[in-house]
């Protein structure tokens, strides 16, 4: 649900209701982050595209559950639950280790990665607090010290593009109060 009118997929026609064809889960269901691009089907298939390339490319370096840290983390630097949440699940069945997916979670949660990360994956995430929070900061040296820790330059640009990803998204469910139905509180009003 969004504060913006959206096409459900009963509705839906043309392009529209070819993508949704494309990107509905297993269970019928389409994402609510989707759904809120219904208006301009062009632009849902541009979010698609960026999704597929950013998150779920076989030529990416990175492992997944590391993106899903940053979109974690990114999210709740943000501020959007929805999002982090959505991610947070994310991570936990990859990592497949409740324990560490929970201290993971409450190390990102209190703005405290040092607490479980370390080397590299210290590096990267401290760029993703850079980049999300101040990034007019970003000079060299930080570049430097990703690849000091071992981190190749094809995967400092996926982190970068990681980063920015989740900030798109954010920004979208943030501007445009996408939201579950399951999450409805006094503060929304669905539009649709």
């Amino acid at each position: 649900m969004t504060w913006i009118r959206t096409i459900p997929l009963e509705q839906a026609d043309g392009p529209l209701k070819n993508i949704y064809e494309r990107i509905k889960g297993e269970d019928g269901e389409l994402d609510t982050v989707m759904v809120a691009h219904s208006l301009r089907p062009h632009l849902m298939e541009g979010h698609r595209i960026l999704s597929q390339k950013i998150l779920n490319n076989s030529a990416n370096a990175l492992e997944k559950w590391k993106l899903d840290t940053i979109g974690v983390y990114v999210s709740l630097l943000n501020g959007c639950d929805y999002c982090a949440e959505y991610y947070y699940k994310e991570l936990r069945k990859r990592l497949d280790d409740e324990d560490a997916s929970s201290r993971l979670w409450s190390a990102l949660k209190a703005d405290q990665p040092d607490r479980v990360l370390s080397g590299a994956d210290l590096a990267m995430i401290l760029y993703a607090n850079l980049l999300t929070t101040r990034p007019n900061q970003i000079a060299v040296n930080m570049i430097d010290e990703l690849r000091n820790s071992g981190i190749s330059d094809g995967e400092i640009l996926e982190i970068n593009q990681a980063v920015s990803y989740f900030s798109y998204v954010n920004r979208t469910v943030l501007g445009l109060g996408v939201y579950d139905k399951s999450d409805i509180d006094d503060r929304q009003t669905a539009y649709t």
